[in-house]
């Protein structure tokens, strides 16, 4: 499904506290290592001078991209959640990139600064999309290129598509439906490509979707990533003193039902988005 009209999206609390560690150490090397490398290839096929990256979570993409882009090229990474800044900070670059908390509603950086914008993940988290791509579209040059992905539907999803299911069975009459609705809820390329123009882009986005796969040691890892890792835990420990453990136990023994014991693996898939100013 899309992202509901009027859905509050995360908050920068729900980034805060464990959830930056685990997300770097459980969830980055199983979904998202795969497309920060993509990513960082499509940018560093082109000859760029400064990079502004948005919702930077704790760099993945930042530490790609210092791997593979020239010294010459300038990279600030930036993300409203500070706690999720500061892991990416205290793991670290090869090379000095410049971090800094913003608001990809309001980018505080000047007309036509940057040639390349990227962002991992990050849009469908955005209140307004449109005018977050209208500030992209202000603070690149003209020729600048604007690229970043977004999840494919849920069910082209393995491991967060079973987490999903399992905590609509154990919580029937409200069921917490974080991962539907704003990771998975954003994969329609027409409604991109709409947001996009009411931004100011006027070029034709190149939308294309690239499938992965994902690895895990356990399914009791991959039940700790989403649970655990993610803003869903907001909601699950909302429910009460007992209810993340409960979630996350709920969660493993349906991954190793579908997956079985041991090392599984499960399909990824998301859009990526190219767009020139």
């Amino acid at each position: 499904m899309e992202a509901q009209k009027g859905t509050k999206p995360a908050g920068a609390r729900d980034f805060a506290g464990a959830v930056p560690r685990i997300y770097d150490e459980l969830l980055v090397p199983m979904i998202f290592a795969p497309y920060a490398r993509d990513l960082a290839a499509r940018l560093g096929a082109r000859t760029l001078s400064s990079v502004l990256e948005m919702a930077a979570g704790t760099g993945v993409v930042t530490r790609e991209l210092a791997a593979r882009l020239p010294a010459s090229t300038a990279i600030l990474a930036t993300d409203l959640n500070q706690p999720m800044l500061d892991e990416a900070a205290r793991i670290g670059t090869q090379r000095p990139v410049a971090w800094q908390r913003a608001d990809a509603l309001q980018l505080p950086f000047d007309d036509q600064r940057f040639d390349g914008v990227v962002c991992q993940f990050g849009v469908m988290f955005f209140p307004d999309r449109a005018r977050a791509y209208g500030q992209v579209r202000r603070v690149l040059q003209p020729g600048g290129v604007f690229t970043f992905n977004t999840w494919d539907r849920l069910e082209a999803n393995d491991f967060p598509d079973v987490v999903q299911q399992a905590l609509v069975e154990l919580y029937r009459d409200d069921p917490p439906r974080f991962m539907a609705r704003i990771p998975h809820g954003y994969f329609n390329p027409e409604l991109v490509r709409d947001d996009l123009a009411r931004g100011g882009f006027s070029a034709r986005a190149e939308i294309t979707t690239l499938a992965a796969t994902s690895h895990a040691a356990s399914a009791r890892l991959v039940a700790e990533a989403f649970c655990q890792g993610t803003p869903m835990r907001a909601e699950l420990e909302a429910r009460g003193p007992d209810e993340l453990a409960r979630a996350t136990e709920a969660a493993t023994e349906a991954l190793v039902r579908r997956f079985g014991a041991g090392a599984i693996q499960g399909r990824l898939s998301a859009l990526v988005v190219e767009v020139v100013a």
